[in-house]
């Protein structure tokens, strides 16, 4: 089998970039990685020597490209049916499918007021009344599958999906911007913030020197 290469962005900024790395790490699935640093002169004219879409993450496989981080890990999941990517059971299954769509989608407030910053010192910033809603309803759905889906592991639906892929990049941010959350919802995040995949990822993350001014809540 060819191997794999993802193209990914910073690793203190790029939430979208985190979702295929932790699903591939966390699956133990061999790849190599390759850091476009974001918001520099160089940075349109990098990426696009891997894809035409002007966005990180890229997955190459031979001559295979994909990109967007759903897409990636659907990749994934085909390709390596054992790892089981998806939960097993179908009705499991679709669920995790729809919050994990639901994702990629939405909660564009709360993104907005909240960028993914692993760096920031953890402090509160004042949130909107959809930023607040957006949290309450990952609450929600967090919750809801932890009770339904998850009693057989730490997350989500048990082992490990592309779900909790989709939604890391999200727990960083109630962990970075201090929001308050229920017993249920921090002992979720601490299953995601102590994954030995995570921790590597956000040790890599803390070296860079790179700035994104946009992404720099105070």
């Amino acid at each position: 089998m060819s191997k794999l290469q993802l193209i990914i962005g910073n690793k203190n900024y790029s939430s979208w970039s985190l979702r295929p790395w932790f699903a591939l790490t966390m699956t133990g699935i061999p790849f190599r990685e390759t850091v476009i640093p974001l918001d520099t002169p160089e940075t349109a004219a990098l990426i696009a020597q891997h894809s035409g879409a002007g966005r990180l993450p890229v997955l190459h496989h031979g001559r295979q490209t994909v990109w967007e981080s759903l897409a990636i890990m659907e990749y994934l999941a085909e390709l390596f049916p054992e790892k089981h990517l998806w939960p097993r059971a179908g009705s499991a299954r679709a669920v995790a499918r729809s919050i994990a769509h639901e994702m990629h989608a939405g909660f564009s407030s709360l993104r907005n007021a909240c960028p993914m910053n692993l760096r920031r010192a953890r402090k509160p910033v004042p949130l909107t009344e959809s930023a607040t809603r957006d949290v309450a309803r990952l609450e929600n759905i967090w919750r809801n599958c932890r009770e339904k889906y998850g009693k057989g592991g730490r997350f989500l639906f048990g082992r490990f999906s592309i779900a909790d892929a989709m939604f890391a990049p999200v727990v960083t941010r109630f962990e970075t911007y201090a929001i308050p959350v229920t017993a249920e919802t921090r002992a979720y995040m601490d299953n995601i913030l102590s994954t030995p995949a995570f921790m590597a990822w956000k040790h890599a993350a803390l070296q860079e020197t790179w700035i994104v001014p946009s992404d720099e809540v105070d």
